[in-house]
This record gives structure tokens, sequence and C-alpha cells, in this order.
């Protein structure tokens, strides 16, 4: 039982009862499309098939089968059965029942994964700093609230951190009013607002041809402006982006190289085009915070080549996918690209500094798939013959891929492109193409190797694990488009089946979906378990998911050495390193969901 609500002072109960196995039908909670897999999980201790039926809402059997064991898993800690419906293709409400007990009622429709699209884009409008949240765009009054960080107008850290360097400041002041508060604090990360941009944009390119989310189709307050609504909200965190630019001319005290934990060695250095790394308190806010209330100093953090990076892909992201909407926009972002770009490459060892107050470090010690990547954003907009030339030479073109992208690792945010984007020679496309389904191919194995039947079968669940499973879920999309193999599609259905249910917490982790909903999050303004006078989280948030790695917070520190890898949550507003919320996960639930609203 994950669902804890406020109780507090009794650690090893809440641990218990968060990893104590039952027999229980685990399966998606907002149900199944007819045309997609439809896959449940068993978990019992019985060693043989058993029989399972499928009831509709009169009582009349639908279709019978055996269960198929599996076994032992490790990752959940259960004894497993699998159910495959088969593929029913009436619309109705259903339910399963096997091995003595009977799931919840469920659906199957061609449109069940609609309201969850939405919700997920609408998540990001109600996470924009600058700007009043409104009742009739967020769901109603709850979840209203006045701009936080109205008019921000920020100037850089100046003073003493926490590893004794010394910054000296800045003589300039940005307006980096707008975009979205990264996660349950109010910062806004260039890193972390990077992917979760592209991931939009992606979603929007990816589908050209038929863009979801039409004007008028989401409830944003650019509505009616005649762009389609996923650009619009996309294009209020871009537009901070494009702020956080250092200015030309400009030179700064940076590190360079590798950091240690004693005071940097700062040197004077030409910034200008460079991204500042984040803007954000000077101190941790308290838990809860109304975003309009915050009592901390906002400033500008020292710029790094990874937000430099970021920026320069996306503004080149941007160029390509503006140019036939909005031509002076587009042209804005191609140039900040290019100053981006050209300034990571005279400045390409300045990490992000990780010793400060109030804010999260987002440090990445390997900078080559964030070249890589902004390098082939470049590429694929302007089509220069020496940025492929540049792309050649780089190892990361032609290695295969390690995994599904994440903010720290972005070399397949660069292979998506080449792959999918206009105008790519056939050659290039066709390599990067081969180099995704590759990828796909992995996930696959590992699907059919996890006992609860998704594409993760290691037995390490890191922070945000659910990010990784949906980001998985956007590889084997593609794998799936450019084959036309049905697997890879259902493949995407398995990991949207975990975060929705198919789980042995039998929980959704999107809040306002399924029987038992995430309802807790870590979050500053979504906080009602820790006052009341706040609201909970809107539908279409999603929680960051089972972690076995980092115990980093004292509740979450309650289940270490108790729990199996799936088994390692708490919906607990304390809880950050199960229970936080951000803007990188939400992204592949929104692209996923969307994708999962299309026909095959």
């Amino acid at each position: 039982m994950a669902c804890i609500g406020r109780i507090t002072g009794a650690a090893t109960l809440i641990a218990l009862l968060a990893n104590t196995p039952a027999p229980a039908i685990h399966l998606n909670q907002i149900g199944f499309r007819p045309d997609t897999s439809q896959r449940a999980i068993l978990a019992t201790s019985a060693t043989a098939p058993l029989p399972w039926r499928l009831l509709d809402a009169q009582d009349h059997v639908v279709t019978t089968g055996q269960t198929q064991p599996f076994g032992d898993d490790a990752a959940s800690g259960d004894h497993v059965h699998r159910i495959d419906l088969g593929g029913v293709h009436m619309p109705g409400t259903y339910r399963i029942e096997a091995g003595g007990v009977e799931s919840h009622p469920f659906a199957i429709g061609a449109e069940v994964y609609r309201p969850l699209s939405r919700a997920a884009l609408n998540y990001f409008y109600q996470t924009r700093a600058g700007i009043p949240i409104e009742a009739a765009f967020a769901g109603g009054k709850p979840w209203a609230r006045a701009a936080g960080h109205p008019h921000e107008v920020v100037t850089c850290f100046k003073g003493v951190d926490r590893a004794g360097t010394t910054w000296p400041g800045c003589g300039y002041s940005l307006d980096v009013t707008g975009g979205w508060y990264d996660a349950g604090d109010q910062g806004k990360y260039v890193v972390n607002g990077g992917i979760a941009v592209w991931t939009l944009l992606n979603l929007y390119e990816t589908n050209a041809a038929a863009p979801p989310f039409p004007d008028g189709s989401a409830a944003l307050p650019e509505a009616g402006n005649g762009s389609n609504d996923l650009l619009d909200e996309a294009r209020w965190e871009m537009r901070f982006l494009l702020a956080m630019q250092v200015p030309d001319g400009e030179r700064l005290a940076l590190p360079h190289g590798r950091q240690g934990d004693g005071p940097l060695h700062l040197a004077l250095t030409d910034a200008g085009g460079m991204a500042h790394h984040k803007v954000a308190d000077r101190n941790w806010t308290a838990l809860p915070t109304v975003p309009a209330d915050d009592p901390e100093e906002r400033l500008l953090y020292p710029p790094s080549t990874a937000a430099t990076l970021n920026l320069a892909a996306t503004a080149a992201q941007c160029a390509r996918i503006w140019k036939p909407i909005d031509q002076v926009f587009a042209h804005r972002c191609l140039i900040a690209a290019t100053k981006a770009y050209q300034a990571a490459l005279r400045n390409p060892d300045v990490y992000a500094a990780q010793h400060f107050n109030g804010s999260g470090g987002y440090g990445d010690d390997d900078l080559s798939d964030e070249l890589y990547w902004a390098t082939a954003e470049l590429y694929a907009t302007t089509k220069m013959p020496e940025l492929a030339d540049a792309l050649h030479r780089m190892a990361l073109h032609a290695a295969p891929l390690g995994d599904a992208p994440g903010w720290g690792s972005t070399a397949a945010l660069g292979t998506i492109t080449l792959a999918t984007a206009a105008g790519i020679p056939a050659a290039e496309r066709d390599a990067a193409r081969a180099k995704l389904v590759a990828l796909a191919d992995r996930f696959l194995a590992e699907d059919a190797r996890s006992g609860y039947h998704i594409p993760y079968a290691s037995n390490r669940y890191q922070w945000g694990s659910n990010g990784t499973m949906l980001n998985r879920g956007i590889i084997l999309a593609l794998a799936a488009r450019f084959t036309g193999k049905a697997a890879y599609r259902d493949a995407v259905v398995d990991a949207a089946d975990y975060v929705l249910g198919r789980n042995p917490l039998d929980q959704s982790y999107v809040s306002g979906f399924g029987w038992k909903a995430m309802r807790h999050p870590h979050h500053r303004f979504w906080a009602h378990s820790l006052d009341a006078r706040l609201p909970g989280p809107p539908p279409g948030v999603m929680s960051g998911g089972a972690n076995n790695t980092a115990f980093a917070d004292p509740t979450s520190a309650t289940l270490k050495g108790r729990c199996a890898p799936q088994r390692c949550w708490l919906d607990d507003a304390r809880a950050y390193a199960d229970n936080e919320v951000a803007i990188n996960w939400n992204a592949p639930l929104l692209w996923v969901s969307t994708y999962l609203t299309m026909p095959d």
C-alpha cells in the first residue's frame, strides 16, 4: 500500500505496508485501446496456469483463457502470471477474474488516452512562471494562482558558495520572466528545460502532416490565436531559454575543467553567447511555498557548456519548426543557436558549478552527447556541409545508442532528429533510423524478460524511473513507425501500462487517472497534504516513480533495505526522491499518451 497520505512517525509500518505482496490483478487503470496489446499481471503464489475470464458490465463472459506463469520476479518481489486478453475489440467496461480475485472495472475504447494526453499538456500551462494561472484554463478554482515571479529581472550570483569559491558576479541583468518551473521547486533550469521543450517540439515535428493539438483544442490562454496549441506552450519555454543567453562581449570569471570538492579556480572568460545554467532562489524555500509568495532573492547562476549546448540544440530546432510559421521568431532562434554553438566550441569545458544553495545542481561531466545533439540540430536546420563533417568526426555518430534520452544523456535526441527531420539525406536518415531500431530491439528483449512485461528489465530503478520508462516508449514508437511492426507499438503500451497501474503497487503514478492515482507529489503548490488551503495536483501530473538507488530524503529512507526495486516508492509530499514531479518526466508522458491517441 503506497498511498499513505500524511502518515507520520511510523516509518517501519510505512515500509512494511508499502511492500507487502498480496494476490492482485494489476493492469492499466485507464484501460486499453481495442487495437493494441491488452495485458494484465496476476501476482499469486500458484505455480501452474490458472483459468481466467473476462466479464462485461452485464456479467457476461466475453472470453476466457489460462494465465502464463512467469515465476519469481526480482524487480517486483512477486510471483508473476501474465494474462493476455488477446484483443477485445468491443468498446465497453470490463473486469477480469483469475486466481480467486477480481480486477477493478476498466475500459476498452479507442479514446482512452485522449483525456490523459490533454491533461499531460495542461501540466505545462499550470507550471508556468510569470503569468497568473487562471481557473478557466487550469480545470477549476483550486488550481488558480497569482503569477509567480512576474517581471523577473535578475543579476548574477555574487558571493561565496558552499565550497568556498568567491564569485564576483556580473555587470548586467537579464529579464528571464516566464518559462516553466522545473519540478517540486521553483527553479528554472536550462538543461532540464532543454530536453523538456525538445520533446514537445519533436512531438509536433514528427507528426507534421497532422500535428496534434490544433489551435483551440487545448486549455490555454493563447487558444484561438491561429497557432498550434502545442507550439504555443513550447514557445513559452523557448522564449525563456533564449532570455538566458549571456550578452555579446561579456567576460565572466568561470571555472574550466573537472571540478573537485574545494574552491574552484576561476578564469576570466569570453562568455558571450553562453547560457546561464539556471535562475533560482538564493536559498531553498519551505515546503510548501506558493510561487507568488516566494521570499527568496532570485539569481542567475554561472553559465555552463551543458546549458549552452542545450540552448544551441533547442534554438536550432525552434528555427526549423517556426520557419514556415513565424519567420521573425525563427530567425531569432537561429541567431541564438549559432551564437551558443560557437560559444560552446570556444568554451568546451565549463562544467556546471555544484555548490550553491536553493536549487538543484544538474551536473554533467560528459558533454560529448550534448555537442553531438546540438550539431545534429543545427545541421538538420541549416544543412551546412561543415556541420555534417563535424558530425561524422564524432565518435557518437557511429556508435550504438546506449539508452533512451535523459537530461544528462542527450545523444538519442540528435539521432532522432537525423532520423525524422525533413531534408536529411537518405543515407544519413537511414543510418539514424537503424540505430534507433537497434535500441528498440534491446528494449523489446527486456520487455520479454521482465516479469511485469515492461521494456525495462533492470533491477536498478533510478531517480525519475517513470521518465526513463516513457522515454524508452518514445524510441519504441519511432521504431514502430519506421518498420510498421506492431511489436514495437505494443511495447509502447507496456511502458504506458506500467506508469498507469500495471506494477506491483497497483499504483497509477499519474494524478487524476485510475482507481489509485498519485495524490501527494513533492511540490510547493500542489501540497494539500501539507496545507489544507492548497490544492492537490491537477489531473495529468506524473510522479518520478520507484527509486531504489538514492534514498535521499528521510521519508524515502524508511524503505531502504525493505523494498523490491519496483516497490521503493511512497505517495508522500516529503519523499522527493520518489514522488517529485518534473517537466522532463511529464514531457514523455505527453509524447507517449498523444502517440497512443493516433491510429496505427
